[in-house]
């Protein structure tokens, strides 16, 4: 199995940090075109990018302002084994955060294209977070 994780540290508390990632209409500012889901161990979120892209994930943890985890339960057949997570350090001056997506059945194209999105996505969450930079869906990665 294969993983992705980056680190990036946020000038924002943790409690700002876990609302831009489990919040559909803060989620949508960074990451899917739409979402839905409660930040609830077990509930479902819906990540809808495109109609070929309509992904689900279920909830296996979540700690408000600490950490917030995802097992993918309908994904293209790459993502399907996968889990990400968002575990939130807090520290002086704002929030490490420790980034992950586990799971990767095989290091080819879709999980290299994967990691180089996650690093353009996080630093999209990093400017939503700090600046209220919102980037239009159709110029993320």
């Amino acid at each position: 199995m294969h993983s992705i994780y980056h680190d990036l540290f946020i000038e924002a508390s943790g409690e700002a940090i876990f609302r831009a990632i489990t919040t559909p209409s803060e989620l949508n500012n960074w990451w899917p075109l739409r979402s839905s889901g409660q930040a609830d161990v077990g509930e479902e979120y819906n990540f809808y990018f495109t109609p070929e892209y309509d992904w689900y994930g279920k909830v296996t943890k979540s700690e408000a302002g600490r950490a917030f985890h995802v097992k993918m339960t309908r994904a293209d057949e790459d993502w399907m084994p996968t889990s990400f997570g968002f575990d939130l350090e807090e520290m002086q001056g704002g929030t490490q955060v420790h980034f992950w997506h586990t799971g990767w059945p095989a290091c080819n194209h879709h999980f290299k294209r994967s990691s180089y999105c996650w690093a353009i996505l996080l630093k999209g969450l990093k400017d939503y977070v700090e600046k209220g930079v919102i980037v239009p869906f159709e110029e993320r990665e």
